[in-house]
């Protein structure tokens, strides 16, 4: 039976570690990985390989967070993984990549390998904080009148659009989601909306995260936060309302998105202390600041521990005022609508 193994990157003499056929091995902290950080739970992360289709599926167990790329799994969630592919055990540490046996791949003919492809293109499982938002129509009332465009370029076939960290990609593509587009960005309403008025506005360039913007970027994100401004200029209630535009420093979504959101946070899907906590603490990274950053750094770097701001207490962000519960918090907010 072919196998597979996965080959830790920032250490030479550390050998691969095997992975038969269908059979789940947990791996943490502990001598089989030689990681000894604490953050790294013992039971990080449970794997189980596909040789015959070319893939790992990765859940992860541990509280800390396990990266796929630049892109968190969340606890309880699976994703998958291929080769070319970057697994971080936790904190965006101990990268891990995937290699298989030459035989997993000459065992297997070019049609199965079509079918299993389509296959694994399927496969999604939920993620934490932002979701996939789905084939809804969106309203485009308080929108800028949309421009004649060229039509923009087609999705990454390279990557697995069925996952539900690659729903944006999809979304975007989808008419009836966009709000409002040109030749450079495309605006579509939060398929789950943390406020009265939240909108993503995501560059057609494919753009993974924060971390992989350059210098040349600076003018599209300069673009990117006039048409957040636009859009809020252009809602029925701006005259009332206050708005942030902003990043979350370690997004569950794939592809750079920049958030634009009512500050009134009157919204059912807001529920948990990290949909809180991404918008209101420092975690939420405003537009202009990260502009800033690769104008002056030439490229943007999310500060160390980000997604431990994720777990502070709950706030009020008006009057800061603490409080102790999700219901008790949307009950205070009330005081600060407007009328």
């Amino acid at each position: 039976m072919p196998v597979c193994l996965i080959v830790r990157e920032d250490d030479s003499h550390h050998k691969p570690i095997q992975l038969h056929h269908q059979q789940a091995v947990t791996l943490g902290r502990g001598p089989e990985t030689k990681i000894k950080d604490k953050k790294c739970s013992r039971e990080q992360v449970e794997l189980r390989a596909d040789c015959n289709r070319g893939f790992i599926s990765v859940k992860q167990l541990g509280v800390n967070p396990t990266y796929v790329d630049n892109v968190v799994v969340g606890k309880g969630n699976q994703v998958t993984i291929k080769p070319g592919q970057r697994l971080y055990m936790v904190n965006q540490l101990y990268p891990y990549t995937v290699k298989f046996t030459e035989e997993t791949f000459t065992a297997r003919s070019a049609a199965e390998g079509s079918k299993a492809s389509k296959r694994s293109h399927r496969m999604s499982s939920e993620g934490n904080g932002e979701k996939s938002p789905a084939n809804t129509t969106s309203s485009s009332e308080g929108s800028p009148p949309a421009k004649k465009t060229p039509p923009p370029p087609g999705p990454d076939k390279s990557e697995s659009a069925g996952h539900w960290s690659q729903g944006l990609k999809v979304s975007m593509q989808d008419p009836k989601m966009q709000v409002y587009k040109d030749d450079r960005v495309v605006v579509i309403k939060d398929k789950y909306p943390k406020a009265r008025y939240h909108w993503l506005v995501l560059p057609w360039d494919s753009i993974s995260s924060l971390k992989a913007l350059r210098p040349e970027h600076v003018d599209l994100l300069k673009h990117m936060q006039r048409v957040g401004d636009r859009m809020v200029q252009q809602c029925r209630d701006a005259h009332k309302l206050h708005f942030r535009m902003g990043y979350h420093a370690i997004p569950s979504m794939s592809h750079v998105h920049l958030h634009v959101i009512s500050q009134d946070f009157d919204s059912p899907c807001l529920k948990n202390k990290k949909h809180w906590n991404s918008f209101t603490t420092d975690y939420f990274v405003e537009s202009q600041d990260v502009v800033a950053m690769l104008e002056r750094d030439g490229k943007v770097t999310v500060k160390e521990g980000a997604s431990e701001l994720l777990k502070l207490p709950l706030r009020c962000h008006a009057c800061r005022k603490e409080q102790p519960t999700i219901p008790k918090l949307k009950e205070h907010l009330k005081t600060h609508l407007p009328a």
